[in-house]
């Protein structure tokens, strides 16, 4: 299962720098002038977990594969953007995509690096390509409702339905909320799901500060922080120009340039956790000799759905889970001292997973 996060912001906020630096490429070209990036440019990184170490020490596996999450760097968008400005069809189009925005805003004073609006704003910047968001749905919406409300008419019970959670929307956006503050019922989620809105998808805000405010922050980036919690989701504070120059050092050489900057991890580590939560993700285990490989799924899944992350095979003909939990895998040393300890348990169709489960699927096709 892919998860995928849509990187976005104004031209010149330091995005394709942060992508190039999250991907360990240089894939995106990274230029002072709007849309030097015109296609959305795609990287997929691991996602750090101690845990999963651990567990292939334990188990001598040959081969450690983490989980990973995709990254997309999408050009940046404008002012009018939802009336074709720039390229902002083409750009709203991408982002229509992606699961969860990463909305890179700049929170720094640089002479040599334009801003597209004069002056640096940060709240003023997310309030633009919020706006554009929101306003791209409304027209959308104005459209499904047409065509919706005939097909209602004619006695279509699904458009019935899709019909009032469009009209419910719309009438959210004219009064200038953004759609992810629509709560569908629990029956009609995936109605509204099929709306494919903009303005509904979790948004992470990264704070791109200056190289000497990367450990502490600033005052733009304080604003953005307060303004995310006061609009229940987050912000990290990152240098992309940090970020980028990690990007080009050994591993072990990483931790002790960001020690001496003041810094305890990458912008990476921050920004895939937070991004993780944002999705509502967890991670569960397959631990061998051959491999120990860490695997992504939503919160609430169950044991079959897990085993479909694997192969649609092992979630058709799922039997059962054998599980064992990860500190119980950890206390116990391994999968014998599990089994041993009586902490490896047989697992059936119902079961929730849980955040570090390490399973075994038994299966018949």
């Amino acid at each position: 299962m892919g998860f995928n996060c849509g990187i976005v912001g104004l031209p010149n906020v330091g995005k394709s720098t942060l992508f190039n630096a999250l991907t360990a490429t240089q894939a995106a070209e990274a230029a002072n002038y709007p849309f030097c990036t015109i296609d959305p440019n795609t990287g997929r990184v691991g996602v750090p977990d101690p845990r999963l170490y651990l567990l292939a020490e334990l188990a001598k596996s040959q081969k450690i594969i983490p989980t990973q999450l995709e990254f997309v760097d999408i050009a940046g968008l404008v002012r009018g953007a939802s009336k074709g400005e720039g390229l902002g069809n083409q750009f709203l189009g991408h982002i229509r995509q992606v699961d969860a925005i990463i909305h890179v805003l700049r929170c720094f004073e640089d002479d040599d690096i334009t801003h597209v609006d004069g002056k640096v704003d940060p709240l003023r910047d997310l309030t633009t390509i919020e706006t554009e968001l929101m306003l791209s749905d409304m027209e959308s919406l104005e459209k499904r409702v047409a065509s919706l409300g005939k097909r209602a008419k004619g006695g279509d019970k699904e458009a019935k339905e899709m019909l009032e959670i469009a009209e419910d929307v719309l009438k959210l956006l004219q009064d200038g909320k953004p759609a992810s503050l629509y709560t569908p019922d629990k029956n009609k989620d995936i109605l509204y799901q099929q709306l494919h809105l903009l303005s509904s998808k979790p948004i992470l805000y990264v704070c791109n500060v200056s190289e000497g405010e990367a450990a502490t922050g600033n005052a733009y980036s304080q604003a953005v922080a307060d303004y995310a919690k006061a609009n229940g989701t987050t912000s990290v504070v990152i240098s992309a120009a940090i970020e980028a120059e990690v990007s080009t050092l050994p591993p072990e050489d990483q931790l002790e340039f960001l020690q001496s900057l003041g810094l305890k991890e990458t912008g990476l580590n921050q920004i895939v956790a937070e991004g993780y939560k944002l999705l509502d993700l967890l991670t569960f285990f397959t631990i061998g000799p051959k491999e120990a490989r860490a695997w992504t799924t939503t919160k609430g899944s169950k044991a079959p759905q897990c085993a479909g992350c694997i192969h649609t095979d092992f979630e058709r003909g799922f039997i059962c889970a054998e599980t064992i939990a990860f500190d119980d895998y950890i206390a116990c040393k391994g999968e014998a001292g599990a089994k041993a300890a009586g902490k490896l348990r047989l697992e059936g169709r119902d079961y929730v997973a849980k955040d570090g489960d390490v399973f075994h699927f038994r299966f018949n096709v």
